[in-house]
Formats: structure tokens, sequence, C-alpha cells
């Protein structure tokens, strides 16, 4: 049947029908796996226009020319794997689901047992993904998550953060106005509902101009911060991995520093959390940052003991920071000699990590450039 199908239905790259055709920032469509392929084999050019790329291109569904494909040969390629009578099932029970959890006379309960229910189906089904947020059932889960029911907040928090893992779903659910759910879950929720909400940041900051928006949103990325000072475990990881998402965005540094964030990022990092070791590696690119952790008693000894016993993300970065530092202040320079920093770096240049060995490098010539130059 294939070769009844119009050529604009081929991918450009494997000349095969399309299954998933997502939309290239050049403008391009191409089947996912296959551009998918091409980008992490290091390309960043499109392969038509041979125009640049960003580092880490978006691939935005092509819904349109999917179902255009699918209705042409009468089956959608992506689901043709599983049973026919299965999808319809899925798809009609979460259609009734829908109906329940948007209508007004429903109670918490059944509210409860539909999102329970939505929660299992979209987490397995892209489909179901896009026919929740189409149904315009994302209202009914922002009005559960002001509900004040902790449950309802939980399960509804978990659907949003299914439904935000579709890349054209995330500015949606932002200028739907789930940031300022969010924030106020971070500030008074329970601690799963925090760490969810956490994780929905993250999530939703995958798309460059989210980072931008949710920086700006007031109380947001001191929220984090607050939840990386008081919250538990799980808590603390997601707060920082959101901040990490964040802090990818330049703008959003000099926000998180003066959020007071530098002297908890420290005591994460000395507590073993690696993710606030990468946090750092992004605060110190600015000024602040870096002012902020020359003052910070013990830090030169914190990434110091990384070095020593932490893991190999956590070395590479800890050896940038003390790069950036040293960089800037002889005082950092002097007290990173006398932690025998030279001879730990002469200890890494046979590291399995060609990233930690660049970097050892880098900040042993810093080291002794400085001394000889002094």
């Amino acid at each position: 049947m294939a070769f009844d199908l119009p050529n604009d239905f081929r991918c450009p790259i494997s000349l095969e029908i399309m299954s998933d055709p997502v939309i290239l920032q050049s403008g391009h469509t191409f089947d996912r796996v296959s551009i998918q392929q091409w980008i992490d084999s290091g390309n960043r050019t499109c392969p038509i226009t041979k125009l640049p790329l960003s580092e880490n291109p978006s691939l935005i569904p092509n819904h349109a020319l999917r179902s255009l494909i699918s209705n042409f040969a009468h089956v959608s390629p992506k689901e043709s794997t599983r049973p026919r009578t299965q999808q319809e099932h899925s798809h009609s029970q979460s259609q009734a689901l829908i109906s329940t959890l948007v209508s007004r006379s429903s109670s918490n309960a059944s509210k409860l047992e539909s999102l329970s229910r939505l929660v299992r189906l979209t987490k397995r089904d892209s489909l179901i993904r896009r026919k929740v947020t189409e149904s315009g059932a994302v209202r009914a889960a922002l009005d559960c998550v002001d509900s004040g029911n902790q449950v309802l907040q939980e399960k509804s928090l978990s659907l949003l953060l299914n439904l935000s893992l579709e890349d054209d779903n995330k500015v949606g659910l932002v200028a739907d106005g789930v940031i300022r759910r969010i924030v106020a879950v971070l500030r008074v929720g329970s601690p799963d509902c925090k760490a969810i909400a956490a994780t929905l940041l993250t999530s939703l900051a995958v798309v460059e101009v989210n980072k931008a928006t949710i920086g700006s949103y007031p109380d947001a990325i001191s929220a984090l911060v607050y939840l990386l000072r008081v919250g538990n475990d799980r808590e603390r990881k997601e707060s920082a991995t959101a901040l990490y998402a964040l802090c990818s965005f330049p703008d959003n540094r000099k926000r998180v520093v003066d959020c007071g964030s530098v002297p908890i990022l420290v005591e994460a990092a000395d507590s073993g959390l690696e993710r606030a070791v990468e946090v750092l590696g992004l605060l110190v690119k600015c000024r602040g940052g870096r002012e902020e952790m020359s003052k910070v008693s013990g830090f030169v000894e914190v990434l110091v003991n990384i070095l020593k016993n932490g893991s190999l993300k956590g070395i590479q970065y800890s050896l940038f920071i003390l790069n950036c530092l040293c960089c800037c202040s002889r005082e950092i320079v002097d007290e990173v000699k006398r932690e025998g920093v030279v001879e730990i770096c002469f200890g890494l240049e046979d590291n399995e990590s060609e990233k930690i060995r660049r970097n050892a490098t880098i900040l042993v010539h810093t080291l002794l450039g400085i001394s000889m130059n002094s």
C-alpha cells in the first residue's frame, strides 16, 4: 500500500512512509526516528536546507500530516502494532472519563476515579494525551489543583505532568495558567504534590520560551529555592532539577542567585545532592553567582571533597566551577592550591571521561599560570 501513497508522505532522509512526522525548526518535516538519529550523530544543520540548528533542536509533531497519512492508508501507522479493538476500547474509555471530569455535576469521588484512570492512560498513549488536551479537560484538572483536596490535587498534577510530555502541549499549559497553580502548590502543598509540581516545571522548561516565562513569574524561582532548603529528599532533588532546567536560560541565573540560593545549593551539594553541583556549574557563569560563591565559607572544601569522592558528573562540574572561580580571585587560587587540587588534577589525567581530563588540564594551567605570573 505504501506504493500508492504520495511522495510528500515519505521522510526525506529514509525515503520511507513516515509513521511519526515531526517539524524541524527549519520548517521541513521528517520521520522522528530518522531526524533524531541525524541529530544524535552530531549534525546541527537541516538535512535539506543545510541551515544551522540550535544545540537542542525542537521536534514539533506534525499532527496534520500524520492524520493525512493515517486517513490515506486507512490505518494509523504508529498504532498498527497493537490490536484495533484495544485502541478503540482505550479511546472510548478515555472519552467517558473526560466527560466525568469536566462535568460540574460530578462528585469529587467520581472526579478522583476519572483522574486516576486518565493518569494511567495518558502515561502510555500519546493520542489520548492529545485527546485530553483538545477536549477542554485541562481547565477541569486545573480546577482540581485549586480545590484544596490534596488527593485530587496530586492526581490532577500527575495528569498535567503526563500531558506536558507532548512538546506542543507545553506552551499551551503555561498559557492556561498552570504556573500560578504550581507556585501555590510548591508553597503549601503536600510533600508528594510539591515534588510533582517541581517535576512539572522541569517538563515545561524544556521549551525555551517557557524558561523565560517561568523565570519571570513572581515567586516561581523563590518557591523552588525554598523547597530546596526545607524539603525532603525527593522534594530537594526535584526542585534542584527544575532550577537546573531554568538556569540553562542565562537571564534566570541572576534571579536564582538573588533568591539566596547559593549557600543552600552548597549545603545540598555537601550532603550529596549531585544536581545541586550542576546548578552551581550554571550559576558560576554569571558574575553574581561567582561573587556569592566566593563568600560561602568552606565552599572550596566541598568541591575538593567531590573531586575525591564524587561521581564523574560531579567531578566534571566541580573542576569547571573551581576554574571559573580561580580566574576571578587570587584568594581562591591560594585556597585551592592549599587543598592539593593541583595534585588531584594530575591524578585525573587518566580518567575515563574526556571532559574530566580536559577540565583538569585547564584548571592546572589556570593555577600554575597564575602562580608563574604573580
